[in-house]
Parts: structure tokens; C-alpha cells; sequence
């Protein structure tokens, strides 16, 4: 079976790659009878040289390969029919601006495996980049505090090397005595806690965060049962909130009484309530002033995120009174950092950490008959038909 590294298409260029030439090094050792081949590219982070130097074939035609290892969506006209492709397709909450990929896959009868549906039974996902997400989301919900108040600067993180040249970057600075919220338990939370504790800020427990004040930065780690509540005045139940939230409503407002600086590094739920409103927002008492929504729902739960942000312009204001874009720096507006795509900021570290994951889950699922059914619970079509798992996207294809 060949396995082709391919060359990200997408605007704006993305320079992640699922393996780095280490480890795909490490895959060719794993599994012998591979054939690892890599399509020429002069946007990657890693450069053909580097492949070529660990005795890869580095070719501008690939499309003799069985499998097609990428990380951006592929562009229609140069989807080749009959393989088996592996990348972020941005289809499976049926987004509008992806339908017709979706549909070219069937016609072309393409097996898709999308990263984002690489799971384990329990439905948590196995690969990402979120852990790199909530690195850069928080880094840059602080390089905006220090713009905004004039407190201190911090390079734009695509200015640095890797992930160390950022930790040395925040030994540098002070933070003011700020209460930050952060939201969500998974990889993005967890990435984002990361820079919390390399800036040694001291995290509390949610009953001293919503009763005190401190002299120094705090911040606190809220679970969804913390953030929501059941309607009936029962006690909730975080997995069954997963599989039906529309029993439950917000209980954000007293954090959001409590908050300076929040971070949303929650994943949101089809049909769970909002964290706060536009109406939340104008509340006298609400006083988050600074939101990096490394989530970034469009008009969803988090209502200061009114459209993404980007890498090259990463920061605006929202106006709660006129629900409105203002300036990041406006007098009584909140900061909104609201970039989609975070991790092509730190591509070395996140291609890495991706490159590790995948070859732990997803390679060996070729050569041991699929044994944990990785690849049966990814794939969403097979035969130019939806698989059973993802049958629910037949209206979304059908355009209705």
C-alpha cells in the first residue's frame, strides 16, 4: 500500500503536513511493507530536502498512491477519483461552503476518512490540533491585553520558531491582577492552560472565583455543568447533556459578573444553550472586557464573536449597546481574538504533535485489519454512497 504526503492547495497556504520527515521516517520503520512517497510542495514547513535527505521520494505527480494524507480541504479539480483521502473536509456539521465537496467525493467515488472523525467508541476524538489551538488562542488573547492597555508587546507567533521561542516570550511580561475564565476540558483547554501555568498565574477553585477578589492574577477551569444547568432545578449530568442539551440553560452570568479575560476553549453542542447573549452582554454587571473564542462559533454561543478573525488581522471590538464592530482598542468594547485557524501559526510543533497521533492510531488500522474499527467509525463514503454512520448527511447532499 503507498501512502502519499500531499501538497496543501488551500488559500490562504497552509504549511501543516500530517508527517514530519521524522516521523514518517518512524512509519516506514513501523511498517516495512508501506511504501511512504511525498508530493513536492514549497509552502511546508518542512521542505523537500528535508523528506529527500531520509531517502523519500519527493515527486510532483502522485497520484499513483492508494492513500491521500492531507490536512486542508482538497480543491474539486484535483480530487482523483477511486483513492482513499484523509483531511479536514469541514462537511460533517453540514457547512453550506463544503456541500458540493461532499458531493464531488460521491461522484468521484472517493472513501473519505475525515481527521475530525478519527475516534475512539466513546466518540472522543483520537488526532487534532487542538492542543496547538488553545496554545496560540491564549498567547494571543495576552498580546492583545498588552497592545490594547498598554502594558507590554509580544511577537505575532508566526514570527517564531516553535513553541519554546513563545514560552520565552511570555517570561518576559507581567500580567495585571486579571480574573481569567477558561472554558471547556479537552485538548484546546488544555493547550491553553499550558500558557496559563507557564505564566504561573495560580488556579483557583470555581467557589473562590465567583465570591473573591485576589491581588494578583487567578484563573479557573469551568467544566460544562459549571456553565450550564438543568431547567427543572435537578442536578446535571455532563454525558447526557451531550447527547440532548435541550433540557438545560446557561448559568454563565455569574462567571461573567466575575471575568475579565475569558477564553473559549469549550466545544459547543448542536441545540446547548448559549453562554451568553447579545442581551447578556449589555448587562450593567457584565464585565468580561477581553475573549479569545478559540471555539469561534459564528453567531453562537459566545455572542461578542461576529465573524472570524485572521491570522493577518487577528483582533476587533464588539460594541454590546449597538451589537456592533468597533475597533479592537474602542473605549467600553469587548477585545474579541477570534482567528479559525490558530494552529497554522506554530505549523513545526503542530505537525509534530499530529504526526505522532496519527502514526499511534490511524497507520497500524491498515495492517491489523482495522482491529479497534478506527477507520470504520472515520469514514464517511464509501462506494460513492454515505456510510451508515454518517447517513445523516444525505439531506445536506440532496441540498435540502
Amino acid at each position: 500500500m503507498t501512502f502519499a504526503i500531499i501538497k496543501e492547495r488551500k488559500n490562504p497556504p497552509d504549511r501543516r503536513v500530517v508527517f514530519s520527515p521524522e516521523h514518517l521516517a518512524e512509519a516506514r520503520t513501523q511498517f516495512p511493507e508501506a511504501i511512504f512517497i511525498v508530493e513536492s510542495s514549497d509552502i511546508r514547513i518542512f521542505s523537500d530536502e528535508a523528506y529527500a535527505k531520509l531517502g523519500f521520494k519527493v515527486l510532483n505527480d502522485v497520484s499513483h498512491a492508494d492513500v491521500m494524507i492531507g490536512v486542508k480541504e482538497v480543491p474539486i479539480e484535483n480530487l482523483i477519483p477511486n483513492k482513499k483521502y484523509f483531511y479536514f473536509s469541514h462537511t460533517i456539521k453540514k457547512q453550506p461552503y463544503n456541500r458540493k465537496l461532499l458531493v464531488a467525493m460521491l461522484e468521484k467515488n472517493i472513501e473519505m476518512f475525515d481527521h475530525e472523525t478519527i475516534v475512539k467508541k466513546s466518540n472522543a476524538r483520537l488526532i487534532g490540533f487542538g492542543r496547538y489551538a488553545g496554545l496560540v488562542g491564549a498567547y494571543n488573547g495576552f498580546r492583545v491585553l498588552g497592545l490594547r492597555d498598554n502594558l507590554f508587546t509580544l511577537p505575532k507567533v508566526e514570527t517564531l520558531a516553535d513553541l519554546d521561542a513563545v514560552k520565552a516570550q511570555l517570561d518576559k511580561i507581567t500580567i495585571p491582577n486579571i480574573k481569567i475564565l477558561l472554558t471547556g476540558t479537552g485538548k484546546v483547554a488544555h493547550g491553553a492552560k499550558e500558557i496559563l501555568d507557564h505564566l504561573g498565574i495560580k488556579q483557583i477553585s470555581d467557589a473562590l472565583y465567583l465570591t473573591s477578589q485576589f491581588t494578583e492574577p487567578v484563573y479557573v477551569m469551568a467544566d460544562v455543568m459549571e456553565y450550564a444547568k438543568r431547567k427543572d432545578g435537578k442536578v446535571g449530568d455532563k454525558f447526557k447533556f451531550y447527547n440532548d442539551p435541550s433540557g438545560y440553560q446557561s448559568n454563565f452570568m455569574p462567571y461573567a459578573k466575575e471575568t475579565d479575560y475569558f477564553i473559549a476553549g469549550h466545544f459547543y453542542g448542536n441545540n446547548a444553550p448559549y453562554l451568553f447573549t447579545r442581551e447578556d452582554a449589555k448587562h450593567p454587571d457584565f464585565r468580561i472586557n477581553l475573549v479569545a473564542d478559540i471555539s469561534c462559533d459564528i453567531d453562537g454561543p459566545v455572542a461578542s464573536t461576529i465573524r472570524p478573525s485572521t491570522i493577518a488581522d487577528p483582533f476587533y471590538g464588539y460594541d454590546a449597546k449597538t451589537e456592533k464592530e468597533v475597533a479592537f482598542n474602542a473605549k467600553n468594547a469587548i477585545t474579541v481574538m477570534a482567528v479559525d485557524n490558530l494552529p497554522c501559526e506554530l505549523p513545526k510543533d503542530a505537525s509534530e504533535g499530529f504526526g505522532e497521533t496519527f502514526l499511534q492510531h490511524v497507520i497500524p488500522a491498515f495492517f491489523n485489519n482495522d482491529e479497534n474499527e478506527v477507520l470504520k467509525r472515520a469514514k464517511i463514503t464509501e462506494n460513492g454512497k454515505l456510510t451508515k454512520r454518517f447517513s445523516y448527511l444525505q439531506d445536506y447532499i440532496d441540498g435540502k
